[in-house]
């Protein structure tokens, strides 16, 4: 049985391309005013942004790519899988609630968190626990150190959120990895199965 079927690839693949394309456009349309380390992504996709439109779209394909990869990854356990269709409904919410022109909004801040969770312990939820051997993405302990490293960097983005010093920077890393890590799991589950 196949891991992952050929058009996971471009599922998962677009998200990290999708994200850092969608946030350096935007960020760029947004003009001066706006400090990419000191601001957020949420600033971009708020209500009355020149680029509202623009990061709006890359949420609904963003969330859309997490759950088509999701049901993609066979191999992979059940609870992993609905985790990450969950961040990726997450962020199809997100586009319900998106962030005030100025300010916080509670709802904007509970989706976001959802989704974030979900997105961080999909990896270890995911992981194959049968015997024989298994994708290295899909290994528990691979997974658990993904998940780590996405925590950690979640943790430093609250951190900055707190102290107002770089959270827009720390945002782009953990945004950044939580995408990119679904796109490395399609390739080791490819990986395996051509060897």
């Amino acid at each position: 049985m196949r891991s992952a079927p050929w058009w996971a690839l471009l599922s998962s693949g677009c998200a990290p391309v999708l994200l850092v394309g969608s946030w350096a456009i935007a960020q760029e349309r947004q003009g001066p005013a706006y400090d990419p380390a000191t601001d957020t992504l949420s600033v971009l996709a708020s209500y009355g942004a020149t680029s509202y439109w623009l990061m709006t779209g890359m949420l609904l394909v963003l969330g859309t790519s997490y759950v088509v990869t999701a049901h993609a990854l066979r191999r992979a356990a059940p609870a992993g899988r609905l985790a990450l269709a969950g961040g990726g409904l997450s962020a199809l919410a997100l586009t319900l609630v998106p962030a005030p022109g100025s300010g916080g909004a509670l709802e904007h801040g509970a989706v976001a968190t959802v989704g974030l969770v979900l997105l961080a312990v999909w990896p270890p939820l995911a992981a194959v626990r049968a015997e024989g051997p298994a994708p290295w993405g899909l290994r528990l302990d691979v997974s658990l150190a993904a998940s780590a490293v996405m925590f950690a960097s979640a943790l430093w983005f609250l951190a900055e959120l707190q102290s107002a010093r770089a959270p827009g920077t720390a945002e782009r890393v953990v945004t950044f990895l939580q995408a990119l890590w679904p796109f490395l799991v399609v390739l080791s589950c490819r990986r395996s199965t051509s060897t």
